[in-house]
């Protein structure tokens, strides 16, 4: 089910604690909240926010549009309690933009709220059409359209606990959650 290794556990962290003091530089003496999109996006967040040498706050929002691998084509939004960006300078922190519409939904949702301004920093992102008008301006990894797990992406909320990016082609005929769980967690 796990073909390959896409981009190692060095290479993220590498290129994480580069984002990190390329947004530190930017936001020098702003109010920054990081908006962490649950649940794909918390570890790429947490590590992120520790490679952000300013004092920032973080706030999250539960988006969701997959099932299986597969967009379900609605995004579902859930606030988490204490979400105050009014005024503020927000940093969308995603893990993956693939389509873009969970990115349309939460722009509009922010912008309602009254931030001071919008950008998006993604760890992943699909060179493919997209169906949302925002520039992303933070990028980790720009990657061909495939299906990836780890670091916090799941297929059916298994594998997020992986150290690095993985490939995965889903094996129909293994959906039970005891097959599943017994997927190489260190491909070759």
């Amino acid at each position: 089910m796990i073909e390959r290794t896409l981009i190692d556990a060095e290479t993220l962290g590498a290129r994480v604690q580069e984002l990190g003091a390329e947004i530190a530089r930017d936001y020098a003496d702003r109010d920054l909240v990081l908006v962490c999109l649950l649940k794909g996006g918390i570890y790429f967040t947490a590590d992120l926010s520790r490679a952000i040498d300013l004092p920032i706050t973080v706030e999250f929002v539960r988006a969701r549009s997959y099932a299986g691998t597969s967009s379900s084509g609605e995004v579902k939004l859930s606030w988490i309690d204490g979400l105050d960006i009014a005024g503020r300078d927000v940093l969308i922190v995603e893990d993956i933009v693939d389509t873009g519409l969970t990115l349309v939904e939460i722009w509009q949702a922010l912008e309602a709220r009254g931030a001071a301004s919008l950008a998006i920093c993604a760890l992943l992102y699909k060179e493919k059409r997209l169906a949302h008008p925002f520039a992303v301006r933070y990028i980790g990894f720009a990657i061909e359209d495939v299906f990836v797990v780890g670091y916090g992406l799941d297929y059916d909320e298994r594998f997020r606990n992986l150290p690095h990016i993985a490939v995965f082609q889903p094996d129909e005929s293994a959906r039970s959650p005891s097959r599943l769980g017994r997927s190489p967690l260190n491909p070759p």
